[in-house]
């Protein structure tokens, strides 16, 4: 099937699905997300695809939902967001929740809801140079899938999420437990095939049933009412309007989204 912000590939029992929205660092929008949604069930539904993998064309992974498309839709009431801000939710846990092993493949910049959806993936591997980071609270926004903290301890979860940081390293990544592995520039797709395609060689029903089992362990610790329950505070984040976001908002309508990210990050430490 032909995709206009995504493509896909299989290498033996390995679907590939790729982020293709390069001029923009492969930012979400609706058009990524309905595609991915769609790729990601025909993955699911194949029973020659026994393991997905996911990565980003050009310079990144991907810089997370795209913040201009987010702002064309001027949403106003909470009940709006809830409704743009759980779908944007499912987006990111099918990942997590796909019956098949899912594998990212990083490199560039992997920012907020795209970090989020590394995350969800069961293994991310990334190059060296890679950068992380959930910079959601420099511009009055808030997380869509709190998956960070079921990730690695809270005081680094705490760190990074409450400073908004968009510059941790592969390393630092790595050393949270947010990262599998870290490899040179250039060999992260290698490597994640190979992981790939290790779990694709398996005994799939047993690679299915162990996948669950491991999910339903974070289910029984709470971790989706835990995500709802954060999701519902990035619902009253959005809907309020404070004066940094009425600020960042202004400054991107009159001078351009680049200009509003340069305000954000001049108050703080590079």
């Amino acid at each position: 099937m032909s995709y206009e912000a995504i493509s896909v590939d299989r290498e033996g029992a390995v679907g590939i699905l790729t982020f293709e929205r390069e001029k923009v660092l492969n930012a979400f929008n609706h058009t990524l997300i309905e595609e991915t949604n769609d790729a990601m069930a025909a993955f699911t539904a194949d029973d020659a695809v026994r393991a997905i993998l996911v990565k980003g064309a050009g310079r990144a992974f991907s810089a997370g939902f795209d913040l201009a498309a987010s702002a064309g839709r001027k949403l106003e009431t909470p009940a709006a967001w809830d409704e743009v801000l759980r779908f944007d939710l499912d987006f990111i846990m099918q990942f997590w929740d796909c019956p098949k092993p899912t594998i990212s493949a990083v490199h560039g910049y992997c920012l907020a809801g795209a970090f989020e959806l590394a995350l969800a993936c069961d293994v991310t591997v990334a190059a060296e140079s890679t950068r992380f980071g959930e910079p959601e609270v420099r511009f009055s926004s808030g997380i869509v899938a709190m998956l960070m903290p079921w990730m690695t301890g809270p005081k680094q979860a705490k760190e990074l999420l409450l400073t908004g940081n968009d510059r941790i390293t592969a390393q630092q990544a790595y050393d949270f437990g947010l990262v599998n592995r870290v490899v040179p520039d250039g060999e992260e797709v290698a490597a994640a095939m190979a992981m790939a395609g290790d779990m694709a060689a398996a005994a799939a029903h047993s690679v299915r049933m162990t996948k669950r089992a491991i999910n339903r362990t974070y289910d029984m610790m709470g971790m989706r009412d835990a995500l709802q329950m954060a999701l519902d505070m990035d619902v009253l984040i959005e809907s309020t309007m404070t004066d940094e976001k009425a600020e960042f908002k202004r400054i991107r309508e009159e001078e351009g989204l680049k200009a509003a990210l340069a305000w954000r990050d001049a108050k703080f430490r590079r």
